[in-house]
């Protein structure tokens, strides 16, 4: 039942990341922002390609490859989890990095750039120019529980 779970996890990350990255595409010029949550979120389009902070973006081919090939791995490793009896924390971690994975695969393989469209509006300019999506938060938030999980592991 935890397999169906997580997989369904991993899967609602992708669709809502799609849907979101979809509308985005739809509703706002490249480089346009909109404030967001009274202000607190910046919602911008902002074409990612690259990795993370557009690292790689002159070797697209290169960067889309490495983004698959890291994508199955964590896929086999996320499938071989569930062979393990217990340690919820890191599966679901695996289920976030997975889901916020194949979503940024999906666009840099399709679209064959990122989009991303949420920022910070803080004074730093720098922190205000790097601009996420849901996938990113989701990696994340999944490496984290993976640690975390991890850890609670060799506790036991």
């Amino acid at each position: 039942m935890v397999v169906i779970g997580c997989a369904a996890l991993a899967a609602g990350i992708f669709v809502l990341d799609l849907l979101l990255k979809n509308h985005i595409e739809k509703s706002l010029e490249e480089g346009g922002e909109k404030p967001f949550c009274r202000g607190r979120l910046l919602i911008k389009r902002y074409h990612n390609k690259g990795a993370f902070l557009d690292v790689g973006s002159g070797r697209q081919r290169v960067v889309a490859a490495l983004s698959l090939c890291l994508t199955l791995l964590m896929t086999v490793v996320f499938l071989a989890t569930f062979s393990l009896r217990g340690n919820s924390t890191l599966k679901t971690g695996l289920a976030f990095l997975l889901g916020g994975a194949y979503s940024n695969t999906y666009d840099r393989l399709v679209r064959k750039y990122v989009v991303d469209y949420v920022s910070f509006p803080v004074k730093n300019k720098r922190i205000r120019r790097i601009v996420f999506n849901i996938s990113d938060f989701c990696i994340m938030i999944g490496a984290l529980l993976m640690a975390l999980g991890e850890t609670k592991g060799k506790r036991k």
